[in-house]
């Protein structure tokens, strides 16, 4: 086994995980389209690619496409289109709907080079005919007589996008609805739908008002690994890897990053790994645990990786109010440990001066806030559950943050 710090995993670098697995098999199985939601780092493509890798091997189709990088509902739909390129059967049947699309080589699609097919694909959706092209990559789907499992992955960064323009909303309850459309088929004669992505979905379409366009989705919250396989982890790493470990290593790794982020647990052996390799050293001890959180996790190495829960809140949001509202709630709580209930009465009287239904936009962050994993709700209010993060927000934001109860106290005697 060996570490894995970015790249998605299958066969025997998969660890762990078969409970989940076993369970998202059995909803795939048996017709239902998942969301498949849970924090950034947590594993869903590799969850999602190892189904599909394990369906393969039993007669299915398995089409992935990740639509993060998409701008508009033409490069979502030439997206699965691309998708079908290693599936021949339902390629060839695809490209025959649309002669005057691939032209007199639609008979030979299946040798046009990878470039090749994805300039010709892209320029045959249209702006004003997704829809129409869609219906057809889906109807080529359906009439394939083997099952068909088709994962889009960052579908709610995509949508988070179509909400910044000025007809946003109105679009995102478009594809939303005809997306919804295209799987509504008798079970059984239509592929199935992995929807991922490391944003809420759910917190997206409550806040349009929109619920029921996912309401077709069987919600699959995949969470963070228990102490015990994440020292299980650790310790098969090690053992893999040729690097001893002393003891209460492997339960100090996970101490300090308070969770079992899949993503974390191996970026913490990797680094370790790499200090005792500088050092000529085949164990590693409590101080090099240490050292590594301080120097390293902490550090330059790691910042632009923890920088991106920053820039993803953003794209979740998707509106610069409620983004800067998320900002104080998580100094908050890093630089004072909790976000108490007395910290969100001060927060909202801070900003009723100039928002409206300031309340409400504060339940609205906190609940992306959550679903997102960057709190969790405890007895006396919300705290983090990843240290790392919190430490990292906390270096960030203690030199440039007031409490909100001294805030909300000196402005009011500035008002006596």
């Amino acid at each position: 086994m060996k570490p894995s710090t970015g790249r998605w995993v299958s066969g025997d670098d998969f660890f762990d995980r078969e409970t989940e697995l076993q369970l998202l098999e059995s909803r795939v199985r048996d017709g239902n389209h998942v969301l498949l939601t849970g924090q950034r780092r947590m594993g869903k493509t590799s969850i999602a690619r190892e189904l599909g890798r394990r369906l393969e091997t039993q007669g299915w189709v398995f089409l992935f496409t990740d639509v993060e990088g998409a701008a508009s509902e033409r490069d979502v739909i030439a997206g699965l289109a691309r998708a079908l390129q290693p599936a021949r059967p339902i390629l060839s049947r695809f490209a025959g709907k649309m002669k005057h699309w691939f032209g007199e080589q639609s008979e030979k699609v299946d040798e046009m080079s990878a470039l090749t097919f994805r300039l010709k694909t892209r320029a045959g959706v249209g702006g004003g005919n997704w829809r129409y092209r869609g219906g057809q990559f889906f109807d080529a789907c359906t009439a394939h007589d083997q099952p068909v499992l088709i994962v889009i992955d960052e579908l709610p960064i995509f949508l988070a996008k179509l909400l910044r323009d000025e007809d946003g909303p109105r679009r995102v309850d478009d594809f939303l609805s005809w997306l919804r459309g295209m799987l509504q088929g008798p079970r059984g004669s239509s592929p199935v739908l992995i929807a991922s992505g490391s944003i809420g979905l759910a917190p997206l379409v409550r806040r349009l008002g929109i619920p029921d366009r996912i309401n077709h989705l069987y919600p699959f919250r995949l969470g963070p690994w228990t102490r015990e396989i994440s020292v299980e982890c650790f310790e098969r790493l090690a053992k893999d890897n040729g690097l001893q470990s002393a003891n209460g290593v492997a339960d100090a790794v996970y101490e300090a990053l308070g969770t079992g982020i899949p993503h974390y647990v191996q970026s913490f052996f990797a680094h370790l790994q790499e200090l005792a390799a500088e050092r000529n050293q085949s164990l590693v001890t409590m101080q090099d645990v240490d050292e590594v959180y301080r120097t390293v996790l902490l550090g330059s190495s790691e910042d632009n990786d923890l920088f991106h829960y920053q820039t993803r809140l953003k794209e979740g949001l998707n509106d610069e109010n409620s983004y800067t509202i998320a900002l104080e709630i998580l100094a908050e709580t890093a630089t004072q440990g909790t976000f108490t209930p007395e910290a969100r009465r001060c927060l909202a009287r801070l900003y009723s001066p100039d928002e409206r239904n300031v309340p409400g936009r504060i339940a609205d962050v906190l609940d992306v806030l959550i679903h997102d994993g960057y709190l969790q709700d405890g007895e006396n209010g919300y705290h983090f559950p990843f240290r790392l993060l919190r430490d990292w927000w906390s270096n960030r934001f203690r030199d440039q943050h007031t409490s909100l109860a001294q805030r909300s106290a000196d402005e009011d005697g500035g008002l006596q």
